[in-house]
């Protein structure tokens, strides 16, 4: 597993989480008892805290970024992502889903119900190359 501090801020990883040893948990992420994170899964916390309760899993591929919430027993399936949301207890992100930032997704079957209509993110090149200069001069591994 890679863990790695961003910006003066460590991954909590409770003793009983499971991280496999290809997965990368960078900065301000939270595993709490029985969560897994498993091959290939990406958690970064380097733009809003991660939290994954326990039990809950992220499955191979799958990626978590800004601010994601993952209650206790829930699964993200296998290559989604999920940024800046909730997933509620028990729930499933089946694979391949990407849930966007700033939409609601509701229903069965799910369907995005409403987004934010200005986006804070419209400048992201820059703000990726401000980041970038963090992480080569904040970021370092853990382990």
């Amino acid at each position: 597993m890679v863990l790695r501090s961003f910006d003066g801020v460590e991954p909590d990883v409770h003793e009983s989480a499971h991280v496999d040893e290809t997965a990368v948990v960078i900065g301000d992420v939270t595993l709490e008892a029985d969560a897994s994170v498993w091959p290939n899964a990406v958690l970064r916390g380097d733009r809003g805290r991660i939290r994954l309760g326990e039990g809950a899993n992220v499955q191979d591929g799958a990626v978590c970024h800004e601010g994601a919430d993952i209650a206790s027993g829930a699964t993200v399936g296998h290559n989604a992502i999920v940024h800046a949301a909730t997933v509620g207890e028990r729930a499933l992100v089946v694979e391949d889903t990407d849930v966007p930032a700033r939409t609601l997704v509701a229903g069965v079957p799910a369907e995005a119900k409403s987004t934010y209509e200005e986006s804070p993110w419209a400048d992201a090149g820059e703000e990726y190359e401000r980041l970038s200069t963090l992480h080569a001069e904040t970021s370092e591994r853990c382990d």
